[in-house]
């Protein structure tokens, strides 16, 4: 695809998402922006949830992983399911009933304020770190796809990429992302349908013959039983449960988006529908998977050393231009839904978290909130460069998994307060929220010597929250009070 080509789908893509901010931010206050008044229908915050959810890692990650480890990750998606019955069941009621903004006030009700801090704080590096490392990748798309061609330097990239998301939701914040996340989720299943429909036609099969091709290829198994695997099946499932609470239900950003509903039953049908597009979605990632490493197989071609790079390289150069076209414009928006919603929730969680907007009489301040946010897009462009200055692909990689051990903290905290009815001595929950993923990183370092061979994958993330927890109730009180509930 030539440059100009490229410029004019994503300038018209733009050009759309402008748009659409412009009509959902007419006539809008702050209040508006943090919450979207409680007046988002519930099936458009459950579709646009699903691109919100995903990201480009997982747009060329999870087709490429099918030709190591088949359809294992599945079973990851099947634990989600119970993830989000606790959220809808548990969470959600809980936020409702006391009408957050921020769903780490919580912690202050509950414990008090350095449980608060210590929560929301997590949370804002967490984000920062997975949505510069989101970024990171789409901008290098873009450098390599657009830029490269004029001799423009990475940080113009940067730079125009973070602006482009700071012109579309600095004004209608979650109203805007609503309806936005909504178009960029449609794109992102376009660009994997289209791809499904094109690898049938070039290999003159019917939609029967595809099914019954890619169930003989071995590529389909799904359970894998084996306890020392990576990809055991209790491994995967109760990893994705715990995955799916934390990162859904304890994340203010993809939480903002549930509490812009009109009613918490409202925001639980989200939640239901939610589970059901979520599990079809990446059915189809992983049969677009087999899909493509079936094509390179019939076509004769080399698969690369990287599997993230075989969806790429066959959409590119391989398939007709309409599938070039269409996989720019899923890889934008599935970096770009959860990008931008992200900048939203950490702009609403320093208001609310730090700055104490909208608490205690404090009004929301339009010019603060502004500056707030414009603040987050500056970091997150500092943040990127960073990475880019590292230029070591293991190094990334790493800093961006150990964005999975500050969640640890917050499933600790909120678990202790739903459970028990315990207070804490509040002043020492930013010690043990620090030691914590400290020592489940030195744990997961010595796994196989302390543990005969044993590795830890995504469940280290349960033993984060596990210690979290167990260091919580040392610091308890021994007197049993409850507050704010």
């Amino acid at each position: 695809m030539s440059p100009i080509l490229v410029i004019s789908v994503i300038s018209i893509y733009f050009l759309v998402l402008m748009g659409i901010s412009y009509f959902t931010s007419r006539e809008n206050d702050n209040l508006t922006f943090f919450t979207a008044n409680r007046q988002s229908p519930w099936y458009l915050v459950a579709f646009g949830m699903i691109g919100a959810s995903l990201s480009g890692v997982t747009f060329i990650s999870v087709p490429g992983e099918v030709g190591n480890t088949a359809f294992a990750y599945f079973q990851v998606v099947l634990g989600y399911l119970v993830g989000y019955f606790v959220i809808a069941t548990v969470l959600l009621p809980l936020y409702y009933r006391l009408n957050l903004i921020s769903i780490y006030t919580y912690l202050e009700q509950r414990f008090g304020k350095y449980s608060y801090k210590s929560g929301a704080f997590f949370f804002l590096l967490s984000r920062i770190i997975g949505s510069a490392f989101r970024l990171f990748l789409v901008a290098g798309v873009l450098q390599l796809a657009i830029f490269d061609a004029f001799g423009w330097p990475f940080s113009v990239t940067v730079a125009i990429t973070i602006a482009l998301i700071w012109l579309y939701t600095f004004r209608g914040g979650i109203k805007t992302i609503v309806w936005t996340d909504t178009l960029q989720t449609l794109f992102m299943i376009v660009a994997v349908a289209i791809s499904i429909y094109l690898i049938k036609d070039a290999l003159d099969m019917s939609w029967l013959q595809l099914t019954e091709k890619v169930s003989a290829s071995g590529y389909s198994e799904i359970f894998v039983w084996d306890w020392q695997s990576g990809q055991n099946f209790f491994k995967q499932f109760i990893s994705g449960a715990f995955i799916a609470i934390v990162m859904t239900g304890l994340d203010q950003d993809m939480m903002q988006k549930n509490l812009t509903c009109r009613s918490l039953k409202d925001a639980q049908k989200n939640m239901f529908w939610f589970c059901i597009i979520l599990v079809i979605v990446n059915f189809m990632f992983l049969s677009m998977g087999a899909l493509l490493y079936i094509y390179a197989g019939e076509m004769n071609i080399a698969i690369p050393a990287r599997t993230d790079d075989l969806y790429p390289l066959l959409a590119l150069e391989h398939f007709p231009l309409i599938a070039g076209v269409v996989f720019l414009l899923g890889i934008i928006a599935a970096a770009y839904s959860s990008a931008d919603s992200a900048l939203t929730a950490l702009t609403t969680s320093f208001c609310v978290d730090f700055l104490s907007l909208g608490q205690d009489d404090k009004p929301i301040s339009k010019k603060t909130r502004i500056k707030v946010h414009l603040a987050f897009s500056v970091i997150l462009f500092l943040v990127i460069l960073a990475f880019k200055a590292i230029n070591d692909q293991s190094v990334i990689t790493a800093v961006f998994k150990a964005a999975g051990y500050t969640y640890g903290p917050i499933l600790g905290l909120f678990t202790f307060g739903l459970i028990t009815k315990f207070q804490l001595k509040d002043k020492w929950v930013p010690l043990i929220a620090v030691l914590a993923p400290i020592l489940s990183f030195i744990i997961n370092e010595n796994s196989e010597a302390w543990f005969f061979g044993y590795r830890f994958g995504f469940e280290i993330l349960v033993v984060n929250g596990l210690l979290t927890f167990l260091g919580l109730f040392l610091i308890k009180k021994n007197k049993i009070e409850l507050v704010g509930q």
